[in-house]
């Protein structure tokens, strides 16, 4: 696991196998992301394909042009990609069966899309523009709950709340290795069925998003805040810790804190709250913590 960048200014995580490698979001420029695996030795030529958690911008910034620029196929859920083609196309009227359909087409065609010669220039060109944004060479949709396979490696995603369309986190196993690593940011709380997604993984990715008090007495407008503090925002530091203490199974070589707020959270304030949580199990003290940061990758976490 190699986490490029965590945080509400983008995410983006690559996570390998024999010659397996996989990008979990791609919430940063195209050039961005290139760079940052670059700096911790990734070929971006390597990856294999893209998986996209949900729709927020921090996850899907510089989706398309890598994707297109790299040939590589995007997995999301089906309402995932929906969500995604609005947020592109806000003022677009054609269906998504009729999307569908024309991206159909224009395969069998191998050309691009048709100019409506009956509409003026400005809207054609506006229709093209749109439509270069929301092109991607393939998409494979998969369901939360169902596992699929990518290469060397198996993924696993689970539901998660948060409020975006259809959200998900995910487990990946290697299957020679039999190693387990997840994903689980972006989320208001960790649900039973979370909690049962992280037994048994080796390295966890887990969101410690926010300080109580530093959010509540922070800058954000309090309707912010109150999304942030809902059962589909972020987990607070004191939520993370309360998992670790109580549900975790003990199992991670790393934990890994990610998503911390810039603005309401310290990194001091996250690490200290998961080290008191596994401080008071004593069987869990040869647990490592790590924070991940938003503005450099993370040193390859390898097993």
């Amino acid at each position: 696991m190699t986490i490029l960048a965590s945080g509400s200014k983008g995410n983006a995580t690559v996570i390998a196998a024999g010659s397996t490698r996989l990008l979990v979001d791609a919430g940063m420029s195209c050039r961005e992301l290139m760079k940052r695996m670059k700096l911790v030795g990734e070929d971006p030529r390597s990856l294999n394909a893209i998986l996209i958690t949900h729709e927020h911008v921090d996850h899907v910034a510089g989706l398309s042009v890598l994707a297109r620029r790299l040939k590589i196929p995007v997995f999301f859920t089906e309402s995932t990609h929906r969500a995604w083609m609005r947020m592109l196309s806000p003022g677009a009227t054609m269906s998504y069966a009729q999307w569908l359909e024309k991206v159909r087409r224009q395969k069998l065609e191998s050309a691009p899309p048709a100019e409506d010669v009956t509409q003026p220039a400005e809207a054609a060109s506006s229709r093209k523009e749109r439509y270069e944004r929301s092109s991607l060479p393939e998409v494979e949709y998969f369901r939360a709950g169902q596992s699929f396979a990518v290469g060397e490696i198996d993924v696993m995603p689970f539901t998660t709340p948060h409020d975006a369309v259809d959200p998900c986190g995910f487990v990946f196993q290697a299957r020679r290795e039999s190693i387990r690593m997840a994903i689980a940011t972006d989320l208001g709380y960790v649900p039973p069925n979370v909690k049962m997604a992280l037994r048994g993984v080796d390295v966890l990715l887990l969101e410690s998003n926010h300080d109580l008090e530093m959010l509540k007495d922070g800058p954000y407008p309090w309707s912010v805040k109150q999304r942030v503090l809902s059962r589909v925002g972020h987990l607070s530091n004191a939520a993370a810790a309360e998992f670790l203490e109580h549900d975790y199974d003990g199992g991670a070589h790393t934990i890994v804190l990610g998503h911390l707020s810039e603005q309401n959270n310290l990194p001091e304030l996250a690490r200290l709250a998961a080290e008191q949580a596994i401080g008071r199990r004593r069987s869990l003290l040869g647990n490592r913590v790590l924070l991940a940061s938003q503005h450099l990758p993370l040193e390859p976490i390898t097993l």
